[in-house]
């Protein structure tokens, strides 16, 4: 799983989210960084409050927190989500490749975009395709 503070610069950087059954997410700067909550229609689900979408917790007496509005939270995408959003905003560029190789216990997705070989290195093959995305974001942004 991506580091938060990665899922924070993709989110910054624009990354879109949809929450679906499953997803996870973390709440920064709320003493609940090392927290990961999942969207489950059994204790989290996605609800409108006051004409904005918001995750609702169900289930948790122990909390004072009821609901965190959607921009408030923090979208930890897994490895296949990074994948498919890398290779959806590839699309429309003249041959973009990209793979993901494992050695040495690092895992490095390679892409070879607008005439440059690059390389993203990693403990976990999500954070190398983070990475390789926020590169795309960022220069798609400019």
């Amino acid at each position: 799983m991506i580091s938060l503070t990665t899922a924070r610069k993709l989110k910054e950087a624009g990354l879109a989210w949809e929450p679906q059954q499953g997803d996870r997410f973390g709440l920064a700067d709320r003493d609940m960084d090392d927290r990961v909550f999942v969207i489950n229609d059994m204790a989290a689900m996605v609800e409108t409050l006051q004409g904005f979408p918001a995750v609702m917790f169900h289930g948790t007496p122990e909390w004072a927190l009821d609901y965190v509005f959607l921009g408030d939270v923090i979208w930890l995408p897994e490895e296949g989500h990074l994948r498919q959003r890398l290779q959806a905003a590839l699309e429309g560029t003249p041959t973009p490749e990209f793979d993901l190789l494992y050695a040495d216990g690092v895992y490095t997705c390679r892409l070879a975009w607008r005439g440059e070989a690059l390389a993203f290195r990693a403990a976990d093959a999500a954070e190398a395709y983070a990475q390789a995305l926020l590169r795309v974001l960022a220069a798609n942004g400019e």
